[in-house]
């Protein structure tokens, strides 16, 4: 990390990977919105997974680090400033970024599955910067109003919940649902927090960290298994369907690792749904056969789409409640520890705070 800057009245502090393991933090001009973007004082920015394995790897599969790179993509700020084309947003207003804008109207965008669309705008995934620094402009279609009872945390918090809500769309959870999730972290809870809030009557979480199962719990898991990495996937889908008294109709895979992907195909009862979330390894060895011919229907997901109006609407209804997921709070200066908290596995969300006068959630 680069000393202290001499920090100026207008400052834009960011969060910059240059390359695998080269992560600083330097000033960068304040950008000026275009006709249809607006100017955002960041507040807050959640640090996801994948920020991290940008700094430790310089890539995610075909998505490779060629030129420093703002990092964030869970965030919420406030317009400071709108283009000349925008009508809905006025300086003041607290904002939620979805960080996926498609660039085309495209076939993708026309159906309604944008996410999906080649050419989509993500934030911090190459080549596109993140919003982890003071100031940052972004499309205004796809920044959202916070009502005021939801605070920035819980807006930032609005990207890794609309995994878990799109997670549980495809998957079809309804009311009466009986589901197991696999993994217990970010993703896993709130893929929990939305099937509970969609009506699944019966929800089982696994994890290899009891500390992150008494969270499941506090969020309303039904039931906990602490898994351990010798276990078979089989041994472990007889003991869910043990726990639950009947095997799951819809399985949310949010770890990525092969034995989990296994165990999440033969747990999952015949004519359900596996739901596959996590990534793991491009190639991966799964009982196929076995899901086949009990017609056991396996589900992908990418990012979401069309979830930002329903998430707000559950926050501020008070229908989901995300609040105990933010574990450990830094200031934008501590970049570096945030992300080495991160990296270790520590706490659940770690949040960093933009605004150097307002540090509260």
């Amino acid at each position: 990390f680069l000393p202290s800057l001499s920090i100026m009245a207008e400052e834009n502090l960011s969060v910059v990977l240059h390359a695998k393991g080269d992560l600083r933090i330097e000033n960068r001009p304040i950008p000026e919105p275009g006709p249809n973007d607006v100017l955002l004082q960041m507040h807050s920015v959640g640090i996801c997974g994948s920020d991290v394995h940008y700094w430790q790897h310089g890539r995610i599969g075909d998505f490779v680090l060629k030129k420093p790179m703002v990092l964030g993509h869970e965030a919420a700020g406030r317009v400071v400033k709108v283009g000349s084309a925008v009508t809905h947003l006025k300086p003041g207003n607290r904002v939620a970024i979805e960080p996926g804008v498609p660039r085309d109207m495209d076939e993708f965008f026309k159906r309604g599955q944008y996410n999906l669309s080649p050419t989509i705008f993500f934030c911090a995934t190459p080549p596109d910067d993140g919003n982890l620094c003071r100031y940052y402009t972004h499309n205004a279609n796809f920044c959202y109003k916070l009502p005021d009872n939801i605070t920035f945390e819980e807006g930032a918090l609005i990207e890794p919940l609309s995994v878990g809500i799109h997670a549980c769309r495809r998957a079809g959870v309804t009311l009466g649902s009986t589901v197991l999730i696999c993994g217990a972290g970010p993703i896993g809870l709130v893929s929990l927090i939305v099937a509970k809030a969609m009506g699944a009557s019966k929800v089982i979480i696994t994890d290899l960290f009891a500390e992150r199962l008494a969270m499941a719990k506090e969020l309303g898991a039904d039931f906990q298994l602490t898994v351990k990495k010798e276990d078979g996937a089989q041994v472990l889908a007889k003991k869910v369907k043990e726990i639950l008294g009947t095997q799951p109709q819809i399985t949310i895979e949010c770890t990525g690792v092969e034995s989990c992907i296994q165990t999440a195909l033969y747990a999952t009862c015949s004519g359900g749904v596996v739901l596959l979330v996590g990534l793991g390894a491009e190639m991966t060895t799964v009982p196929l056969v076995n899901a086949a011919v009990r017609e056991v229907d396996i589900r992908g997901v990418f990012r979401y789409c069309n979830t930002y109006p329903m998430a707000i609407a559950m926050l501020s209804s008070g229908k989901v409640n995300v609040k105990p997921l933010v574990t450990h709070r830094f200031p934008l200066e501590q970049a570096g520890q945030a992300f080495e908290t991160t990296r270790q596995g520590l706490g659940i969300k770690v949040m960093l705070k933009c605004d150097k006068n307002d540090q509260n959630p």
